[in-house]
């Protein structure tokens, strides 16, 4: 069953001014550690970013709270080589997940630029609901 759905897309080069005036702040703000040990990885982490920055705003809209009551880092978009993106919430973005009852969020993110693009559903896959 699906509780929600989110998408969101980003400039890739407005990530990236963020970024350059405020290279430590954005990242720590932005994202995880692990998200950050596998950006800086890459030669050119912007199109990756600005991807990983529409999926957090494409998951936030999904589980229905916008921007406030969860912060960007408790949503982590966790990579494999090869493997599909998968989403882990911590903290208030986890409580409001479960308060909904989703147990699950499908995660597809693009980049081709200028733009990067994210899109989010979170669903309930043991079609439980709130009112069980």
């Amino acid at each position: 069953m699906i509780i929600g759905i989110g998408i969101d897309l980003v400039s890739i080069e407005r990530i990236g001014r963020i970024y350059n005036k405020f290279p430590s702040r954005f990242l720590n703000r932005i994202f995880t550690g692990r998200e950050k040990e596998i950006l800086m990885k890459r030669g050119s982490p912007l199109p990756a970013m600005a991807a990983r920055f529409a999926a957090k705003e494409a998951v936030i809209k999904a589980i229905g709270c916008g921007i406030g009551p969860a912060a960007f880092k408790e949503v982590e978009v966790v990579t494999s080589t090869g493997r599909q993106p998968r989403i882990m919430l911590h903290g208030e973005a986890l409580r409001l997940a479960d308060e909904k009852c989703i147990t699950e969020i499908k995660i597809s993110m693009s980049h081709e630029p200028p733009l990067a693009c994210a899109f989010a559903t979170a669903v309930n896959s043991a079609a439980r609901t709130a009112a069980d």
